[in-house]
């Protein structure tokens, strides 16, 4: 079994200081405690609105917190001062809600990373690595998708997510600030909530099979989509802040993908019981196929070092000694 905390590629770094928008929320609480552990200075520009400070728990006292908004310019300014890099993960992460609700989503998406970028570049920020997503591959036909692929929208989401990858390219070439688009596909690890009705399906499908209850499955549970870890997640973000090119966008996947089915049978094994399925209805702007090629972001040193079955068999023990 892989070390699900094995140092990622890069183990050592000069001491610089770090922000990171969105940090209270989950990919940016795992990357506050990789750079803290990494001796780092972190500060975490957030408004709290989904993010947790119990998120944060494990380096209270050790990072630096700012509440703000990303729509609020202004306050960015402060928060961004004296910083190296930015890691910009504040953002509307659902389909679904982006669908209810699309103005939000571009005021957030759009606005708010505009916002971070002319920000970052007025404080000197040396580089500004985008969270992007897959989800602007949409339903696209030239599977595993590579970064040169088509792109096709099914969601107010998808298309926010692409404008910022866009404007991240403009300040690149136009204003000189460096930046980096990560495409993430289907992040998942310990600590993502199963509360919200948008929640990631690994973790819904955990909290079902702990509480005994059906699996909810949207679709026909035939949709693929490809895994990747956020120990994973953290070593790209730090490949990105760190390596020579600027401007460019890189998936970061597993370059492997499953099926809703293949993990609900795959929850079975680990849990050692047959988890009965509810087939609900699709969800608006979900799309059918996903699958990454990440050959490009191989290149920089990027290498999963997590599988799906040893992350989900230690987040299903953990699940179970809690209920315990």
């Amino acid at each position: 079994m892989a070390n699900l905390h094995e140092e990622s590629a890069v183990s050592f770094l000069p001491c610089r200081t770090w922000v990171i928008t969105g940090g209270a929320g989950f990919i940016g609480s795992h990357l506050a405690k990789a750079l803290v552990a990494r001796g780092q200075r972190v500060r975490i520009v957030d408004d709290f609105s989904s993010g947790s400070a119990e998120n944060l728990r494990p380096v209270a006292g050790q990072v630096e917190c700012v509440r703000a908004d990303i729509r609020n310019f202004a306050a960015l300014g402060p928060a961004f001062a004296g910083a190296d890099y930015v890691l910009h993960h504040a953002a509307l992460v659902s389909v679904p809600l982006s669908v209810q609700k699309p103005s939000e989503t571009y005021q957030i998406n759009v606005q708010g990373t505009s916002n971070v970028l002319e920000a970052a570049r007025r404080a000197g920020v040396k580089r500004v690595v985008f969270a992007g997503s897959s989800a602007v591959y949409g339903n696209g036909t030239d599977l595993p998708y590579k970064e040169s692929s088509a792109r096709n929208f099914e969601s107010p989401y998808a298309l926010s997510k692409q404008i910022g990858e866009d404007l991240c390219r403009l300040y690149a070439r136009s204003y000189g600030l460096e930046t980096v688009t990560l495409i993430y596909f289907n992040v998942f690890g310990p600590g993502q909530s199963a509360k919200s009705p948008y929640a990631a399906v690994i973790a819904k499908f955990l909290e079902w099979a702990a509480q005994g209850k059906p699996l909810g499955i949207d679709w026909n549970g035939r949709q693929s989509r490809d895994f990747v870890h956020v120990q994973d997640v953290v070593q790209a973000n730090l490949l990105a802040a760190l390596s020579a090119r600027s401007g460019e966008s890189y998936n970061v996947a597993s370059g492997k993908a499953c099926s809703l089915l293949e993990l609900a049978d795959l929850l079975d094994r680990i849990s050692g019981q047959k988890l009965p399925r509810v087939f609900r209805p699709k969800r608006p702007g979900d799309v059918k196929l996903s699958a990454a090629d990440i050959s490009k972001i191989r290149a920089l040193g990027f290498e999963p070092k997590v599988s799906l079955q040893d992350a989900l068999a230690e987040m299903w023990a953990q699940l179970k000694n809690q209920s315990e």
